[in-house]
């Protein structure tokens, strides 16, 4: 067993420095709780220019975001670490030994997980380089940005046909790719009702002309020109640490947690991405922050019974 020093002991270790781990840091911080947290340095974010739809933050490179951050909870003392935790194990004197890739172990009362997720694209020539740039997900996100200009959404995930429907009230050229999928015929008529058109074969490439998408190519050569395409990624949450310790799934395999972020191992909390594949940043920040309180709340919970212990047995001499 990894020892841990007294500087290594931590009321709370966050995972993940995206905007729930930094949000729910500050939070603690200013409730005066020793805090570090552990983060890569590798946002799911990162290959987008801007955010959207964050009030007081709308436009901001993500990376801003995370730079402002990471100052404001230095400011109160929160320990920032460069790295990965690598495993974490449970209830150890009452706590948590966190354990660092390479590194040292942390000690910790509680732990709160907001490790993020990573987003499968399909394996076509143009998807990676473009993507978070003229290749994107979200409408809410980005969908602004592309308004009025011919769009293209790539059928390789059943919510694709969702995501179509729904992109027409941001631009009245949207043309459906199939792709893989197989379309009903009630999805058909749905997306023709809605005004979108489909165009059936399979996608060879994105077409990428100097540093722009041009268009989308078919196995038959056929090129039918966009300027921006949207994809449904797979989402894959990175919840090792949390499945490592324990923790429950619910029905769709994501890591079960109340509306607090507790999960149904004492002690953990989660927050952000790795339990909510639909939060954006500033639902993720909000996650992050009622993580916080509850967490504060449950060591508040604890330290009030220790004390009552200690008081009657002080007045029992």
């Amino acid at each position: 067993m990894s020892e841990t020093t007294n500087d290594m002991m931590y009321d709370v270790v966050v995972a993940g420095a995206g905007a729930a781990g930094l949000n729910a840091a500050l939070v603690l911080a200013r409730a005066r709780r020793r805090v570090a947290v552990v983060d890569t340095g590798e946002p799911r974010n990162a290959p987008a220019a801007h955010m959207q739809g964050f009030l007081s933050r709308d436009g901001m490179p993500p990376a801003s975001l995370l730079e402002v951050g990471r100052a404001e909870v230095a400011k109160y003392g929160v320990r920032l670490i460069d790295g990965r935790v690598d495993h974490i194990d449970d209830h150890i004197d009452h706590g948590f030994q966190v354990h660092l890739a390479g590194g040292p172990v942390l000690g910790a009362r509680r732990v709160l997980v907001a490790t993020g997720l990573r987003d499968e694209l399909p394996e076509l020539p143009g998807v990676r380089e473009r993507w978070g740039r003229d290749l994107l997900h979200c409408p809410y996100c980005h969908g602004y940005e592309v308004r009025d200009e011919p769009i293209g959404v790539l059928g390789s995930h059943p919510g694709a046909v969702h995501q179509a429907l729904l992109l027409q009230q941001w631009s009245a050229d949207i043309v459906f790719f199939p792709h893989v999928l197989d379309l009903t015929g009630d999805e058909r008529e749905r997306l023709a009702a809605r005004g979108v058109r489909v165009v059936d074969g399979e996608v060879k490439r994105l077409v990428v002309d100097g540093d722009r998408l041009r268009g989308v190519e078919l196995a038959d050569g056929q090129e039918v020109p966009r300027s921006a395409v949207f994809v449904f990624p797979h989402m894959v949450p990175r919840d090792a640490l949390l499945t490592g310790l324990g923790c429950e799934r619910d029905e769709n395999g994501w890591v079960r947690t109340d509306p607090s972020g507790r999960t149904s191992v004492p002690g953990v909390w989660a927050a952000g991405n790795v339990v909510n594949p639909r939060a954006q940043v500033v639902t993720a920040a909000g996650m992050g922050s009622a993580a916080a309180i509850a967490v504060n709340n449950d060591l508040v919970e604890e330290e009030v019974t220790r004390d009552v212990e200690d008081y009657l047995a002080a007045d029992s001499r």
